[in-house]
């Protein structure tokens, strides 16, 4: 009865189960893996959120396959004032309600069905799941870690095939933290170029830089067909809010091609809401009161972290340039999940075993730098107390 894009392994995970015993025995659980910024005690302008989503201009139906005019500038702003892109055309954007939405339409877009994309490892795991609803085969590439992160230039011509289409880059990459050095950019530009292939990058965490200092964004990138995505999930701390882009780049007459099919992509399902489109300009505003909270909190956690790991020899964090989580080399003395278990039982911690995010071998946790500081210095010496006996 149903398809076999769907046919996922369902049942949870030893990790899971073990969580909703802990949670269900009613001990109180730190968790060290809270990626939701509405929950960790940020200052939101409540007024002025709330104000924007009462638009009477929301009342009246305006169908705009791309979303509206006013919202689409908004981001170009963005992207001039944070980015200093200072000739972003709207046209060039097509509004979704999510960046996974986004890679829905981009695959569509590019792909047929089995066609290939290559993607980073270790990464988000949400890849898997876009990939077999659009019927497209990921074929990963590694960031290998030397003194910091960098991509593995030299797997993409063994990566490559006659059904690639495209090559997804994560900048900065979750859980990684890794942004694309420049001298990547060129040499992917260069094999996108000899073979054909468009660029997705996915640059959702590009804001919080932990030095503070602006990353270029792929939105400017024209030497090949580019298609960026972000959105107010992680700009403006905003997930409930569903708002996010695509940002079309590339030489003329590949975004003239691209765009018109794009078009009739976004136009089949707009799915954009009006509320929502009208109060994007103040939304997006919004992210100057809450960014500098958010690298504040991250900062701050980070500086924690290596306070209580300056005190141990069994466990180091990796190397780290932005977003908002940490990764630990931990003693391979057990699987990852047997240890993100064993520190759930017996410390009511919560952290990610490494695999969750695709490590290649055990030895990895992965710790979020957002939530609230006494929680993550507490956690960190309860998993202190495991990990380093």
């Amino acid at each position: 009865m149903f398809s076999d894009r769907t046919n996922w392994k369902l049942t949870h995970n030893r990790f899971t189960k073990a969580l909703e015993e802990v949670r269900g025995s009613g001990r109180e659980v730190l968790d060290l893996t809270i990626s939701n910024p509405t929950r960790v005690g940020l200052r939101y302008e409540q007024a002025t959120i709330l104000g924007a989503l009462a638009s009477p201009r929301a009342l009246d139906y305006d169908p705009q396959p791309k979303g509206l005019p006013d919202a689409r500038k908004a981001i170009a702003d963005y992207y001039r004032e944070k980015h200093g892109i200072l000739d972003l055309d709207p046209e060039q954007i097509i509004l979704t309600t999510s960046t996974s939405e986004g890679y829905s339409y981009v695959f569509r877009l590019l792909c047929n069905p089995g066609d290939e994309v290559l993607v980073p490892k270790p990464s988000y795991p949400l890849f898997e799941f876009l990939a077999d609803l659009q019927d497209v085969k990921l074929i990963p590439y590694p960031l290998i870690y030397d003194h910091g992160w960098q991509i593995d230039l030299s797997s993409f011509q063994e990566a490559v095939t006659a059904r690639t289409r495209a090559v997804v880059l994560v900048h900065p990459n979750n859980p990684t933290g890794s942004y694309v050095k420049p001298h990547e950019q060129q040499a992917l530009n260069e094999f996108c170029r000899e073979h054909d292939l468009a660029l997705i990058a996915d640059e959702v965490f590009l804001d919080y830089a932990h030095d503070r200092t602006a990353r270029t964004s792929f939105a400017c990138n024209r030497d090949v067909l580019t298609f960026t995505l972000s959105g107010l999930s992680k700009i403006s701390a905003l997930p409930q809010m569903k708002v996010a882009w695509v940002v079309i780049n590339g030489t003329g007459r590949q975004v003239q091609d691209a765009m018109p099919r794009l078009e009739v992509i976004a136009d089949t399902y707009l799915s954009m809401n009006a509320p929502i489109q009208w109060a994007t300009p103040v939304l997006l505003e919004g992210r100057k009161s809450v960014q500098g909270q958010l690298i504040d909190r991250v900062l701050s956690n980070l500086a924690e972290l290596d306070r209580q790991l300056a005190k141990q020899q069994s466990c180091q964090r990796l190397c780290i340039e932005g977003g908002w989580y940490a990764i630990l080399r931990v003693p391979v003395t057990r699987s990852d999940e047997d240890l993100a278990i064993e520190v759930l039982q017996q410390k009511s911690v919560v952290v990610h075993p490494g695999h969750f995010y695709d490590f290649p071998s055990d030895g990895y946790l992965v710790l979020s730098l957002i939530g609230p500081g006494s929680e993550l210095a507490e956690g960190v010496r309860r998993l202190l107390e495991i990990v380093d006996c």
